[in-house]
């Protein structure tokens, strides 16, 4: 089975354009931030090491300290397929991340995108 190349592309070449979609949109880096670390559970500090480190995103998903559950809740389709029926699992993580900040650029409040609410 061939990888992805976006497996070994570094999470830190990929976050600016995470931001961007979000301040096109009048959201902030803080708010793209907060939803990787609810992601991931990354505490802010290991979050800025892996993106110093420009850690690849099979490294950034393997060392995530705790994958929040709820993260089962996001549903909808992303590049034109649902996120709910991806089987690959890594694949699967970095689309719920891809339907995060598409939630957080279309609008929805914080509460919404981290199905707190």
């Amino acid at each position: 089975m061939t990888k992805h190349r976006i497996y070994t592309t570094s999470f830190a070449s990929v976050y600016p354009h995470y931001i961007t979609k979000a301040e096109k949109k009048g959201r902030t880096q803080a708010e793209v931030d907060e939803i990787i670390r609810w992601l991931t559970g990354f505490s802010q500090a290991e979050f800025d090491r892996h993106l110093e480190k420009r850690t690849d995103f099979e490294t950034f998903f393997d060392e995530a300290p705790k994958l929040n559950p709820s993260r089962t809740l996001i549903k909808g389709v992303i590049c034109g397929i649902r996120v709910e029926d991806i089987q690959e699992p890594l694949m699967q993580e970095i689309r719920y991340l891809d339907k995060l900040i598409d939630e957080l650029a279309r609008g929805k409040s914080m509460e919404k995108i981290l199905r707190t609410g």
